[in-house]
């Protein structure tokens, strides 16, 4: 049985380094230092949230619908995945103009509106 990799020691909580590969058919084995992509140290609900995403081709009301929360919480846990990627956290990419816009468009509601612009 395979077990989901871990990134971070049980013991001290530092990042992990993987030293060592094998074969599963052949028993090749390789060890050195390998480095881990980004998302392999996203939780699992961020990496649901990507893949949720990125199936709906970045279409926050599709996302919004499919996981049955409101813009607002899209946004916020995209924000999050974005900041866990170590991605430096631009000033809210959403000003008031924005909103106004998307509202005007019906992307959003009236309340979804007012939460996003209470949040800055």
């Amino acid at each position: 049985m395979a077990y989901p990799i871990i990134t971070n020691c049980p013991v001290c909580s530092k990042v992990l380094k993987i030293t060592k590969l094998q074969c599963t058919h052949c028993q090749t084995t390789i060890e050195n230092e390998f480095e881990l992509s980004k998302f392999a140290t996203l939780s699992q609900e961020q990496l649901y949230f990507v893949e949720i995403f990125l199936k709906s081709r970045g279409n926050i009301k599709e996302v919004e619908k499919e996981l049955g929360v409101s813009y607002p919480t899209v946004r916020g846990k995209l924000n999050e995945v974005v900041s866990a990627l170590g991605f430096a956290d631009k000033k809210s990419d959403l000003d008031d103009k924005n909103v106004i816009d998307m509202l005007d468009k019906g992307e959003i509601s009236l309340d979804e509106a007012l939460q996003t612009i209470k949040k800055k």
